[in-house]
């Protein structure tokens, strides 16, 4: 089954959202005649104007995201022989309700959040999970309405909080754009003999290391953990971890990485221990075949647990 590209763009209502859908399909770069479905799942002040796109193969149709059936979207994609979609989403819902919803031919090819700098803030304290949401699967985020000068830090932190490898773009009201450049330093020395990691810091450990193991290939390790144990191999190893909130109590999460060691069938599920451990990079069943971080135990130490307990970005 041929796969069909869906570009996603998300954001709160007027947050620049249209506009640039509308600049994007008004460049013959990126709207060379392809057959296009335009997913509209929130309608703002903002209107499409097909008549200034250089090919009109251009098909709007406006959905409800809580209720749109993958069969509706399969039949409105059919309907226009869609060569490729490109979604508009509404900002007070969750994209991963929508995506569990796409017919398996739809293959998200790029997901870009725009934001209002001057209201990105209280969006943040105040529906956090909707905000990180975005942020989590977003290649890019744009931040609109930017006052030249204006410190971007802030807004630089939360972003790549959330995702480390975001891309972040800033538009300025006098109509410059800036990429931000800046060099995220991890809170621990990844070159020291023993990287030790502290307990504020094992989210950003736990997530670096996921997504880049063979950086840490051959590395030694000291971190607080609880012990989980393995239904698989559980006499020889066991599972250091924390407990990970990324934006509100209901995601909370254990994040651990395999271990080996000889006495895992003595240690007993949730005690906190120290754990210094060879960092390897290997396939295992928790990584669904792929190649992720493997540890193998140096010493394991019965420690007090952390404070807090939770860990977080």
């Amino acid at each position: 089954m041929e796969q069909i590209p869906v570009y996603v763009f998300t954001g709160f209502l007027d947050s620049g959202k249209t506009k640039f859908i509308q600049e994007t399909l008004e460049d013959p770069r990126f709207n060379s005649g392809e057959r296009t479905l335009l997913l509209v799942c929130e309608e703002g002040e903002e209107e499409y104007d097909f008549s200034s796109y250089p090919f009109k193969n251009v098909y709007l149709e406006v959905v409800n995201q809580d209720t749109v059936t993958s069969a509706e979207l399969r039949e409105l994609s059919r309907k226009h022989k869609a060569e490729r979609v490109v979604a508009e989403l509404n900002g007070m819902k969750l994209v991963g309700d929508l995506y569990a919803r796409f017919p398996e031919e739809w293959a998200v090819a790029q997901e870009v959040m725009f934001a209002d700098a001057t209201t990105f803030q209280a969006y943040n304290a105040n529906m956090r999970n909707l905000m990180m949401d975005k942020l989590t699967g977003a290649q890019m985020v744009i931040f609109n309405r930017v006052k030249p000068g204006e410190d971007t830090m802030p807004l630089h932190k939360v972003a790549r909080a959330a995702n480390r490898q975001v891309d972040i773009l800033y538009e300025y009201t006098d109509g410059t754009t800036q990429q931000d450049d800046i060099v995220d330093p991890l809170p621990f020395d990844i070159n020291a003999p023993v990287i030790t990691v502290k307990d504020e810091d094992y989210a950003l450990w736990y997530r670096d290391v996921n997504e880049e193991p063979e950086k840490y290939e051959g590395k030694t390790v000291c971190f607080k953990a609880q012990v989980a144990m393995l239904r698989k191999d559980k006499n020889k190893m066991f599972a250091p971890g924390r407990f990970v909130m990324t934006c509100c109590v209901e995601d909370i999460q254990f994040c651990g990485v395999p271990c080996r060691y000889e006495k895992a069938a003595s240690l007993k599920s949730r005690e906190w221990v120290m754990v210094t451990a060879k960092i390897s990079c290997e396939p295992h069943a928790l990584y669904q075949g792929d190649r992720g971080p493997i540890l193998t135990a140096v010493s394991v130490d019965k420690a007090m647990p952390a404070d807090p307990d939770v860990a977080t970005f």
